[in-house]
């Protein structure tokens, strides 16, 4: 993992516009397996369940993370993580959902997060299960769910 200093950091005016050209670096496979950049903003501007973040590198954008946060159900859904093509394999996006993990863990009544993924070559199967995710054994829209245990 670089040595760089990993943040989660609210999306601004200024920084809006170069966190949705993040999504321009994936490879057309990856574009088949997360929603541009923008269209994630936009669906969270008008969800009241959604909690999202750039990811930063010290002060270098890497990606986009976004939590479908229900507190009144005490459901936790990691809805996207997103790491721009030339900062894929080194450690953030596993950093990203550690700092997930630990707002995760201030929600109410939380106990685990759930997850999905494209099961398909080249997708975040293996990387989702080396974070310690399961397989639900539910099938979503064509996408594989997955459950990571918050509490033993």
């Amino acid at each position: 993992m670089s040595e760089s200093t990993v943040s989660l950091r609210e999306i601004t005016e200024e920084s809006v516009i170069e966190i949705c050209n993040l999504s321009d670096t994936l490879s057309a496979q990856q574009q088949k397996m997360v929603a541009p950049n923008a269209k994630s903003i936009a669906q969270a501007h008008f969800s009241d369940k959604a909690w999202f973040r750039a990811i930063y590198a010290d002060d270098t954008p890497v990606g986009f993370i976004m939590l479908y946060d229900d507190s009144e159900k005490q459901e936790y859904f990691l809805w996207r993580l997103m790491i721009a093509g030339p900062y894929q394999k080194m450690g953030y996006g596993r950093r990203a959902i550690e700092l997930l993990l630990d707002y995760v863990r201030t929600r109410p009544g939380a106990q685990a997060l759930l997850t999905s993924y494209v099961p398909i070559e080249g997708g975040p199967e293996m990387f989702y299960k080396s974070m310690g995710f399961v397989d639900t054994g539910e099938v979503d829209d064509g996408e594989v769910v997955t459950r990571l245990q918050l509490t033993p």
